[in-house]
């Protein structure tokens, strides 16, 4: 191949993966903020019936993220996949805020994530 070829065909490979590279740092910062958001939430996290403070649930969920990380490409399916429930009994992550109901964890985070998507920049 011509070396202008191969310049050609590296700024097409390196235009197609752009996209990829955004939308991966994208998802980065949205599961990063969910984890921040748990962490700092004054909430207890309940995981298989045992109760934990935000802090703790947000180390859980992260070391599941940094060991899962291939199964989350978005902040979606990190909550679908990883966040939501335990992958050893298969039971059902909860929050429990002051004042609140406990909630499935999963729609818990769901709901910060479109309120984080929604706010003014």
């Amino acid at each position: 191949m011509t070396t202008r070829l191969l310049r050609t065909l590296f700024v097409f490979a390196m235009l197609a993966a752009a996209p990829v590279v955004a939308s991966t740092d994208t998802a980065e910062a949205e599961i990063n903020y969910l984890l921040d958001a748990i962490g700092s939430s004054g909430c207890t996290f309940i995981r298989n019936g045992k109760e934990y403070p935000g802090e703790k649930a947000k180390d859980h969920l992260a070391m599941k993220y940094r060991r899962g990380k291939k199964y989350a490409g978005t902040a979606e399916l990190f909550i679908k996949r990883l966040a939501s429930e335990s992958s050893w009994t298969g039971k059902p992550y909860q929050v429990k805020c002051p004042d609140e109901p406990a909630r499935n964890t999963g729609e818990w985070l769901t709901q910060r994530l479109q309120a984080h998507r929604t706010k003014p920049e």
